[in-house]
């Protein structure tokens, strides 16, 4: 009987190792009888009594503002100021899907938010959601109905730590990012 030169070995060897010891590091099959985990379900209402969001300059503008928000029938309302917007300009206010206002052009946000699914919006946009129309100084005073959203309690339609943003009416620009702030309980 003759050995197997060394090489040889080792090229049957190794791949077979490899193949083994990626069956022992697999994951293991769920348990049949363990319940699914369900993504939140949409809540009638949240658990914080209020929230606040601080919108900060985006795309290269100086729009900011203070929001302060609060369960209402069918929602959240929203209420403050917002200036450094385009003098008697018609801007939007949207809630999207991430608290993350890190981007300069504010995209980090994500997409816009829908509380009435939980999801990333499919809706179109027709410009009528969320509108604020800032005055001749170019501040723009809010009282506006989140339909759906709670505040707290970690639903699916809960809005604390997603993104608002302001969406500017620049020609040339309408839509695009020009404040952001994440909602934080209070």
């Amino acid at each position: 009987m003759t050995r197997m030169p060394f090489f040889r070995r080792t090229f049957f060897v190794l791949p077979a190792i490899a193949l083994l010891s990626a069956c022992a590091s697999a994951p293991r099959s769920a348990d049949p009888t363990a319940p699914v985990a369900q993504a939140p379900a949409i809540a009638q209402a949240g658990t914080a009594r209020g929230g606040v969001a601080n919108l900060a300059s985006a795309s290269g503008t100086l729009v900011s503002g203070r929001l302060m928000l609060a369960p209402d029938a069918g929602g959240v309302r929203v209420r403050g100021e917002v200036g450094g917007l385009v003098r008697n300009g018609t801007h939007n206010l949207r809630v999207h899907v991430r608290g993350n206002c890190s981007a300069v052009d504010a995209t980090s946000a994500g997409p816009e938010f829908d509380a009435a699914t939980g999801q990333a919006s499919t809706q179109p946009d027709s410009g009528e959601r969320g509108r604020i129309v800032a005055d001749a100084q170019g501040v723009a005073t809010l009282d506006l109905l989140l339909p759906g959203a709670v505040l707290g309690g970690g639903a699916a339609n809960d809005i604390v730590g997603r993104s608002l943003l302001v969406l500017g009416a620049t020609p040339g620009a309408i839509g695009a990012r020009v404040a952001c702030g994440v909602v934080q309980a209070q």
